[in-house]
């Protein structure tokens, strides 16, 4: 049976070490960072430099948001940081940000990729943002994005071995 983990918490909470965390003992992972270019952002290069050093060298790594054919492949486990950004970046792939209709086309991915988290057989730990416990947001872009965050991290967890959600660097159980 493959053990798939859901890592929720809000942002800088410590999501990400914890996903380490529970792999660190693997020799072999897939990281699999879905947060594309810097495009010279000096912020998110920092950050992407400290994810980098805190990783074991024997770590794999896959930039894509293409996460269906790795989790419908065997091999080794893969650690998927995050679905927050795969869903910001597969709404901007089909550039819903300007034609809010387009949104049928990110719940269809969605569906695509909560059907392979479901049954894969390799180990996998995805890390997600909980964007809906703040305000609600002023635009429909924004609201719709919150909207499809919430559908993702709920269809994803529904079909997880296990749910976490980490705050403060701490990490609890969800049942």
């Amino acid at each position: 049976m493959p053990d798939r983990t859901l890592i929720l918490g809000g942002a800088r909470s410590g999501k990400s070490v914890a996903a380490e965390r529970l792999l660190s003992a693997e020799p072999d992972v897939l990281y699999v960072a879905t947060g594309g270019e810097d495009f010279g952002d000096a912020e998110w290069a920092d950050r992407v430099a400290k994810h980098q050093a805190r990783r074991p060298a024997s770590w794999g790594l896959a930039e894509t948001i293409d996460l269906v054919p790795l989790l419908a492949s065997s091999g080794s486990p893969l650690l998927i940081d995050c679905l927050t950004l795969w869903l910001s970046r597969t709404m901007d792939s089909v550039d819903v940000w300007s034609d809010l209709s387009r949104a049928g086309l990110v719940e269809q991915r969605i569906t695509e990729l909560a059907d392979a988290w479901a049954t894969t057989a390799r180990r996998v730990v995805a890390v997600s943002n909980d964007v809906g416990s703040g305000i609600v947001p002023a635009d429909p872009g924004t609201r719709l994005f919150r909207d499809l965050m919430g559908r993702l991290n709920t269809t994803i967890s529904l079909t997880s071995d296990q749910v976490l959600w980490t705050v403060a660097g701490r990490t609890l159980p969800l049942t």
